[in-house]
């Protein structure tokens, strides 16, 4: 059976705990670990680079190794809207036109904006993410243990390499 196929979420997914400014959100992320997806099967090198377009949207560009670190490289381009209300740690996202149909939500972050915990509503996406590609080990326990303090099973997590 297929890890995809697996009915494996957080029922209870938590609210976004802090308001995020997105000025300081902008630029480049490295995936640490995440809840495997169709979409990024056998990634490495996980990152993702917003940027602030002039409407006031974000430019969303994610990139990957596919296969491995000396893979071929995937980049997926698309846009995110704020979802008003929301403190601005929910976004709608889009990589397909003009619907944005996706949610990324900001649940935890670093005071410094060096580290975020992104879920989305039905709990069966999960990303931890970093400023550097390869933190100390104890950043990255910590950011495990603050994932399961929000109700999400840790033994779901890939670890992703770089």
């Amino acid at each position: 059976m297929s890890l995809f196929t697996l009915k494996r979420y957080n029922k209870r997914v938590p609210e976004p705990e802090k308001a995020v400014d997105v000025t300081r959100y902008l630029g480049k992320w490295y995936e640490l670990a995440r809840y495997e997806s169709w979409f990024e099967h056998g990634c490495e090198g996980v990152t993702a680079e917003y940027a602030l377009l002039p409407d006031g949207k974000l430019s969303v560009r994610n990139s990957c190794r596919a296969g491995g670190l000396d893979g071929k490289l995937k980049v997926t381009a698309g846009k995110a809207r704020i979802v008003p209300g929301s403190g601005n740690a929910k976004l709608k996202v889009s990589f397909f036109g003009p619907f944005y149909i996706g949610n990324y939500w900001v649940l935890d972050r670093a005071e410094d904006y060096s580290w975020s915990i992104v879920g989305e509503g039905s709990g069966r996406y999960l990303w931890i993410l970093a400023r550097d590609a390869k933190p100390a080990e104890a950043l990255l326990q910590m950011l495990i243990r603050r994932v399961a303090a929000l109700g999400y099973d840790t033994g779901w997590l890939r670890v992703t390499r770089h």
